[in-house]
Order: structure tokens, then sequence, then C-alpha cells
């Protein structure tokens, strides 16, 4: 039996689309953090934390490990941050989760390199990373519920694709910075301070929740859950809302895990590891590669909207099988384009690849809050999605370093991503489809 939020708690189509829009906002300049951290560990901290003189390949894959860092903290986040979203709101959660990402970014931009303070310097940067892993396994969650949670049941998906545009903006953000920093000062300069002014600059995230603080009410499945508390203690978790969503929907949770792998995967490998193959192998300029993550980030954000819309009629299943069956396929072809060494091949790798994702991604943020029910949904739907992220970003760049360096050529590395595009597929079909569900509910 399930329990409807009453109609005083509906917004109208404008508030909604104000809401969406902040949650975008928050999402989009806390993956700005997120990712410059990737832009940065391929082109700038190799040399700068990890100093190897004589061998190159070791310094990368140190500044990659750390990158990984981030995404082991990940899971952790959505535990603490799912807990209090579940118990205290998803506004609380999600506000303090932007503020964790602030500090970190911030700090990172003031940390001394390997020059000035030796081993410390990494050892700082990791903890950093961590931080920031922590924060962004937390906010996914509270940008996600706060759109779709208010969203009517036939736009969830669209609704829901606002906090999902976040990435392409936040990674269009950050290439743009690096790119414009790159092409308007010396090496000598970049390495000495260019690289530090766009993780300062994330100190405006501190006026976004700000903002948002002001202008955001709780959600109307919180608010509802809220009620059901103050009348009945049994209507909201006994315990630990993390313990009692693992206890009850485990294996729903692997199998999110599993269908987002195949998403982080490759989209590390896309915006990490290209830019330093793109550099270091194929022997393009950093300009052309990041020019061509720039145009095919541009072109992911009207795609994961309208995947998403597509998907409030037709259900998401069919369109995630969808992409995890093009992304298979186009494992090979990716670094075919990638090796001719052009900017339109390598534009053309890129965009497709990031539309099949979109696919996926686009309608996820609604498949997976449809997956849990209220009282477990921001646990549920942010540990689904915090180990999909583990199993994927965390090691896909460093992977893929070492399978390069270990058989000079990119087939190991393309049949990894069909590897992982089989698994998703795998996943999908075991779980069921959800545009349909009720999500003010308050069963378990």
């Amino acid at each position: 039996m399930t329990t409807q939020a009453p109609e005083t708690g509906k917004l109208d189509e404008r508030s909604i689309r104000k809401i969406a829009g902040l949650s975008l906002v928050g999402a989009s300049v806390e993956w700005f953090d997120f990712f410059l951290f990737g832009t940065a560990a391929a082109l700038v901290f190799p040399r700068l934390f990890f100093p190897d003189d004589t061998d190159p390949v070791l310094a990368l894959l140190s500044s990659f490990a750390v990158l990984g860092v981030g995404f082991l903290a990940r899971p952790l986040g959505g535990v603490v941050w799912g807990h209090f979203g579940d118990k205290l709101g998803r506004k609380k959660a999600f506000l303090t989760a932007l503020m964790t990402m602030a500090v970190a970014s911030v700090l990172i931009g003031l940390l001394p390199t390997y020059a000035a303070i030796g081993i410390a310097a990494p050892i700082l940067l990791t903890v950093l990373r961590f931080t920031q892993g922590l924060a962004v396994g937390g906010q996914w969650g509270g940008a996600v519920l706060l759109a779709t949670e208010f969203a009517p049941k036939h736009k969830r998906g669209f609704y829901g694709s606002f906090a999902q545009i976040g990435v392409p903006i936040g990674v269009l953000l950050g290439v743009v910075a690096f790119f414009i920093l790159g092409q308007t000062m010396d090496d000598a300069a970049f390495d000495s301070y260019g690289w530090r002014i766009p993780f300062i600059a994330s100190v405006l995230l501190v006026g976004v929740a700000i903002y948002a603080k002001k202008k955001l009410e709780d959600t109307p499945a919180f608010v509802q859950l809220q009620r059901l508390a103050a009348e009945s203690p049994k209507a909201v978790p006994e315990r630990s809302p993390i313990i009692q969503v693992l206890r009850n929907h485990g294996g729903r949770i692997a199998l999110a895990g599993g269908a987002f792998t195949v998403v982080n995967t490759a989209f590390y490998i896309y915006i990490t590891f290209m830019l330093s193959y793109g550099t270091t192998t194929v022997g393009v300029s950093s300009g052309t590669v990041l020019t061509a993550i720039a145009i095919s980030s541009v072109i992911m954000i009207p795609a994961l909207a309208g995947f998403a819309a597509l998907s409030d009629r037709i259900g998401r299943r069919k369109l995630y099988l969808a992409g995890s069956v093009i992304t298979g396929l186009w494992a090979f072809p990716l670094f075919w384009l990638a090796d001719m060494g052009t900017a339109l091949s390598m534009t053309i790798a890129l965009t497709v690849a990031q539309l099949a994702l979109s696919m996926m991604y686009g309608p996820l943020a609604a498949f997976f809050s449809e997956m849990f029910t209220a009282k477990l949904r921001y646990s549920g739907a942010s540990l689904g999605y915090q180990m999909g992220a583990l199993l994927g970003g965390a090691i896909a760049p460093l992977l893929s370093v070492y399978l390069l360096d270990l058989t000079g050529s990119t087939t190991a590395i393309s049949f990894y991503i069909i590897i992982v595009a089989v698994i998703a597929v795998a996943c999908v079909l075991a779980l069921t489809e959800t545009y349909q569900n009720d999500m003010d509910d308050a069963e378990a």
C-alpha cells in the first residue's frame, strides 16, 4: 500500500523549472570542480606533484591513481549524505555537499607542489581529492531528488536530466578554463599559478549554496515522510537508511551499480584518458583534444534532455539498453578515428561516444530514483550510482594507461569498454521498468 502526498505539496510548472534550474546550477559548478582534477591529472599534476624524469608513464599512473581516490570516496559520500538526506531532508544534505566541495577545491588551488614541500604535496593532494569524492558522492543524490521528487510523473525523466546536464556543463567549463589559460600564458606561468585559478574560482559554490538555502524548500516526498513520522514512528526507517536499503534492496543496488559502470568507465576514458592519449601517443596538441571534448560536451547537453524526455514516453530501460549496445559497438571506431590525428576525426569520435552515453545518462536520474521508495531513496539511488562510479571511473584512466603501456595498442582498451557494456546490458535486463512508478510512497 502506498500513501499519496497531498496535492498542496505540488508546485506549478514554473516553480518546478526554477528548482530544476537551481539543481542544474549547483550540479554544474560541483562537477566543474570534480572534473578540473581530471584535466589537471592528465596535463599538470604528473610533473608538479609526481615528478619522475626517468619514467613519465609512472608519473602519469601516479596522477591517475590519485584521481581514482575521489571515486573510492564517492560510495562513502553516498552513505553519509544518503543517511542525512533520508533522515533530515534532501535540501540540507545537498547544501552541505556543495560547501564541502567548495572548501576542498579551493584548498587544491592553494596547495604547494612537490618542489616546495616534498612528499607532503601528493599526500595532501590525495586527502583533498578524497574530500572531493565525499562531496560529489552526496551532491548527486540531492540534486537528482530535488528535481525528480518535485516533478510531475510524466516529466520526471526530463526534469531529472537537469542534474545530469550539470556533468557536460562542468566538463565544458573545466575544459574552457584550461584551454584559455593554456593559450594565454607560457608554460612557466601556467605551471606556477595558471592551473590554480579554476580551482580557487570554486569559491563561487559558496554563493550558490547560500542562494539555494534561501530559495529551496524540501520535496513533497520528504515532507510527506515527516508528516507520517509525526503520526506513526513506523512510517520512517527504524534504523540507518543505509542498513535498511542494503538489507531490503541490496540486489537492486548491485544491478544499478553494474548498469552505471559502463557510463562512468567510458566517460572517463573519453574525457581524461583521451586527453593524455591524444597528446602523448597520437601527437596532437592539447588544444585539439580539449576542443573535441568541448564540442562533444556541448552536443551532449540537449541530447541528455532529449533522451530523458523520450524516456518519459517509452520507458527508461529501452534507451539504456540501446545506449549500452552502441557504446560497445563504438569501442573500436573510437580509437580508429582518434588515431587519424585530426581535429575533425577526434571530434566525431567523441561526439558519437557521448551521444551513446546520453541515451543512458539522461534517463538515469529518474530511473534510479524510481527504483526506491521515498524513505530510502536518497540512500538507495546514491549508493547504486556511486558504486557504479567506483567500479568505472575510479580505475578507467589508470587501467587504460596500463593497458596501453603493456600492449602498445588500444585494442585491449576497446575490449574493456565492450566488457562493461555487456555487463550493463545484463544488469538492465534484470531490472524492471520504472517510469510508471509512484514516487510519493512510504513503503520500505
